[in-house]
This record gives structure tokens, sequence and C-alpha cells, in this order.
């Protein structure tokens, strides 16, 4: 049993794929990348502060002492974090960058099992084919996209725009599994 520090249903149906009971406990923590870092710092920071909050929340309300999950994904293109879309213009925007380009996933874990922290990061590659006005247009209108890392959901209908993967798929739909399985294992060693 574990708590998840984060709202995503993305996050919890890996959870669920891997048969680990979790309870959700979103942090809630305003999100905004410092000046000097990189962003893979940012991913791993982002997920350790929403697994640091919740631990003191789970500390402070006197719940039950149990792991605690943060994990923080983002798209990076040309060296920018872009987020979420703001709105539809800024959403086709992205897209309309991604189109016939490669762009990198970065998806930081940060695991708390009482005072041991535990991070990960990782680097994935996703290239989109050509996308027309049409196509992103489209997409937009599915609802989809609109509060997704990038602007898309590689689950989803966006599967369709995709001619490549490198690295970890369910690193770039929001949960690196197997960097997740090997903190738990250690973890778990750790208190044996």
């Amino acid at each position: 049993m574990i708590y998840l520090a984060s709202a995503s249903p993305r996050r919890q149906e890996l959870l669920r794929q891997l048969g680990i009971v979790f309870e959700v406990m979103p942090s809630d923590l305003l999100e905004v990348p410092l000046p000097t870092e990189t962003p893979a710092q940012y991913v791993v920071r982002v997920s350790l502060d929403k697994a640091r909050f919740v631990a003191q929340q789970v500390a402070t309300r006197g719940l039950a002492l149990r792991p605690v999950l943060g994990a923080d994904t983002e798209v990076v293109l040309d060296g920018e974090i872009l987020g979420k879309p703001a709105d539809a213009s800024h959403g086709q925007a992205m897209l309309k960058r991604l189109a016939g380009r490669t762009h990198e996933v970065l998806s930081g874990i940060a695991l708390i099992a009482g005072s041991r922290e535990r991070t990960a990061l990782v680097r994935s590659r996703v290239t989109f084919a050509p996308l027309t006005d049409e196509m992103i247009a489209a997409y937009w209108a599915s609802g989809e996209p609109a509060d997704k890392a990038g602007g898309y959901a590689i689950q989803g209908r966006a599967a369709a725009f995709i001619t490549h993967i490198e690295g970890s798929y369910s690193g770039i739909v929001g949960l690196p599994i197997y960097e997740l399985a090997t903190l738990l294992h250690e973890t778990q060693e750790a208190t044996l």
C-alpha cells in the first residue's frame, strides 16, 4: 500500500496494472521551473516536492506510515518545457511545433519511505509525423489533449501521430513502471 501524490487517472491506471494498492492524496503544489533549473532537474524536483508534501500531510494527520510516490512528466522541445495547454490556441500551437519532429519526454519519480528518499529520471524520445492544421484541430476538438503535458496523450488518439518512440512507453504516459518497480523493490529490501 502506498500513497500516490497525484490525481492523474493515467498514473492510477498504471499502478493498478502493476497490482499496487494505493490511496490518492494529490499534492496540488504550484509547479514552476526555477530560473537555473534544467528540465531534467525540474521534473525530479517537482516529483520530490509532491512526495514530501504528502509525506508531511501523512505525518501531520497521524495517518498510517506508507511509502509516498510523487511523479512528474514533461514534454521538452528545443530545451523548453511545453507544459499543459492553457487554451485551444496554445494547445494547437504546441502540436504544430511537435509535428514532424522528435521531442523528449522526461518523467521523474520520487519515493519516500520513512526517512529514505529515492528518485529516478527517465528520458524518452517521441517522433511525430507531419500534421495538417485540420488534423490538429480535429484532435483538439476531441477534448483529449486539453490537460496533457505537451498537448497530447500517447495512450489515446495521438498514437496515430507517432512514428517512433525510444525509451519508456509508460514513462511517456506518466509513470515509468520499470523504474518504479525497482524503487519499490529497493525500499522493501531496505526495510527487511
